[in-house]
């Protein structure tokens, strides 16, 4: 069996270096746009006195750097082709995003907010799969930025538990239009302060608990009806995860995303795609702390002794350099097998282990990230180096990503039989 990876794999990934320093690095350090990754880059990032939303300055350098690397033929390379992209699989996704979040902070790839110069896309995939022709038509402006389309799932009495919903979606007439009424709320609906439209999950049959009768509707994000409540200050800034409400907000038939009753299978093709990617970041984030720290530990002479000849220092690094190392092999066979199921083929038999590599990949970046602090010691703690950014960033992953004991919930459903092959 061949661990390596295909020689085209390698020089796709010396490809996109050469361009991030040819393109990306400028950008980075023109008009002291280094703020925003220096120990400046809380501040930078966020403006304080519009609720804690992402500066202006900040969003148009992220778009900046993404057109850069469109016209590079970079950014949509997970894209079918007929949308222009590359066909690019998960485990080419799982091996760049690990490569990129392994250089450290940068305007090649921001792990606070998900950009990359390869994007990650997956209400593309959601557009491709279950839209209509007229839905897929907005999939070259939502990856040019024209729309915006966010995630309307998670609720604030429910959070994970999405079954559970109390959003609902009722049939009705408006001006001889036929359509929905829908009524709710929902949390953490990120971008919605850019949005165009969001992808609304609403109950619209069955009762609480059951997976079926949940429906996905693309609801316009001006429509009359649908308020941003408030936006929620997180762990780490900026923030634009608001809580938002729909009350009476009428939608025509032609907003239905998918099939009714079925719109769970939209979530799930969101969430496996985000979460395998994800992982593989978390991956590449520990990498970089690991290194960091044993470079470090070698060149620090406290007392006249390099730290790197104390077990104390090398012991722990030795322990998450083996997990680096077990955990890439797991996220890129479970990529490669992701490539090789269809969606639902993905729920039933392998999402256990989708959902393995992401609580363990974040758990992993967070012992990373705090253990090079310890190494670095005064410095490690100050945000002069980049270690409280990715501490806190995968800290909040283990809370709100599916949340940690969400995942493990999941691998136990397989473990003891009660969730996976014949019992969906």
């Amino acid at each position: 069996m061949d661990f390596s990876l295909p020689a085209d794999l390698v020089a796709y990934l010396g490809e996109l270096d050469r361009f991030i320093e040819r393109e990306i690095k400028p950008l980075e350090e023109a008009d002291d746009n280094i703020r925003f990754f220096d120990h400046r880059r809380e501040w930078a990032r966020t403006d304080f006195e519009n609720g804690g939303l992402p500066r202006h300055e900040w969003e148009a350098l992220l778009r900046k750097a993404k057109d850069l690397a469109d016209a590079a033929g970079h950014l949509r390379f997970p894209v079918p082709k007929q949308y222009g992209g590359k066909d690019g699989s998960n485990l080419w996704m799982a091996v760049i995003r690990e490569h990129f979040a392994a250089k450290g902070l940068g305007l090649h790839n921001d792990l606070q907010n998900e950009h990359s110069i390869v994007g990650n896309f997956p209400v593309v995939t959601m557009l491709d799969r279950y839209g209509r022709d007229d839905q897929k038509a907005m999939i070259d402006g939502s990856i040019r930025g024209k729309y915006r389309i966010t995630f309307g799932l998670t609720e604030p009495h429910h959070g994970s538990d999405a079954t559970h919903m109390e959003t609902r979606a009722v049939p009705a007439t408006r001006d001889s239009v036929k359509g929905w009424i829908v009524n709710g709320e929902k949390m953490w609906t990120t971008g919605m302060h850019v949005a165009t439209h969001c992808a609304l999950f609403a109950r619209t049959s069955g009762n609480d608990g059951d997976a079926r009768g949940i429906t996905c509707f693309l609801v316009p994000a001006k429509s009359p009806g649908v308020k941003v409540e408030e936006y929620m200050w997180t762990f780490n800034m900026p923030t634009d995860h608001p809580r938002v409400s729909f009350t009476d907000v009428f939608v025509p038939e032609d907003a239905l995303f998918g099939e009714v009753g079925r719109g769970l299978s939209l979530a799930q093709c969101f969430v496996h795609q985000n979460r395998i990617r994800q992982a593989a970041s978390s991956l590449g984030a520990a990498v970089y702390c690991i290194n960091e720290s044993v470079k470090y530990a070698r060149e620090r002479k406290p007392f006249g002794k390099a730290l790197a000849e104390n077990q104390a220092i090398q012991f722990p690094l030795v322990e998450l350099a083996t997990q680096a190392e077990m955990l890439r092999l797991l996220i890129r066979k479970t990529a490669w097998e992701m490539d090789q199921l269809t969606e639902e083929q993905i729920e039933r038999t392998l999402s256990d282990r989708v959902s393995m590599c992401n609580y363990w990949a974040n758990r992993l970046c967070c012992e990373s990230a705090d253990r090079a602090m310890q190494v670095h010691g005064g410095m490690g703690y100050s945000r002069h180096r980049p270690f409280e950014h990715i501490y806190r960033h995968h800290r909040r992953y283990r809370i709100t990503e599916g949340s940690e004991e969400i995942q493990m919930r999941k691998v136990a459903g397989f473990l003891f039989g009660y969730m996976g092959p014949g019992k969906h």
